[in-house]
């Protein structure tokens, strides 16, 4: 949901996609790389999801914590999927008033609170081939091979909705997906 409404001159680019296509590890890329630069701002998520779990640099909480949290106004939006809680910090509305492209790690399902929260949003969705996805799931070691079947069975690789969207295919090697976010990236600083 969202809380409030950033307004300044700043982005927000939320990165989505399915499990597997790549999100964390290009945000991670694009953070190293734009390290120095003024205008970029890597949203940090608060999740009910324990840090050592693996995956994004993530603030973790439990549900009475986000829930205070949430309660206390410390959310620009927030959502729930797949069982945990999502929140990204209201922080992100200071980085929009300064003009920063922030960039936050989001979900397909809660881009209307982004949209709510953030006027100025430009949607980066991560796909990769399902053979690619399957490949990735495995290699994780946290679903058994019919869950992962059944998981991209129920993706869908589009965004639905009005929003402004660009397609990431990160299917070939990291540092073809790593460039390819790069090259996104510098042109929204630009």
């Amino acid at each position: 949901m969202a809380e409030g409404s950033g307004t300044g001159p700043g982005l927000l680019l939320a990165v989505v996609g399915p499990s597997g296509a790549g999100k964390d590890t290009l945000i991670d890329a694009a953070a190293r790389h734009f390290a120095s630069h003024p205008r970029l701002t890597i949203a940090r998520r608060v999740i009910t999801r324990p840090a050592e779990a693996g995956g994004e640099d993530h603030q973790t909480a439990t549900d009475e914590e986000f829930e205070a949290l949430r309660a206390s106004g410390a959310f620009a939006c927030y959502w729930q999927a797949h069982g945990l809680s999502y929140g990204i910090p209201r922080t992100t509305l200071d980085a929009l008033e300064r003009g920063d492209l922030v960039i936050a790690n989001g979900s397909r399902s809660a881009l209307r609170y982004f949209k709510a929260a953030f006027p100025r949003l430009k949607v980066l969705n991560i796909t990769a081939r399902p053979d690619v996805l399957a490949e990735r799931l495995a290699a994780r070691g946290r679903e058994s091979r019919e869950e992962i079947l059944a998981r991209l069975s129920r993706s869908n690789l589009t965004v639905e909705g009005d929003f402004d969207v660009v397609m990431l295919d990160n299917s070939g090697s990291l540092e073809e997906g790593e460039r390819r976010m790069i090259t996104v990236i510098a042109g929204l600083l630009d």
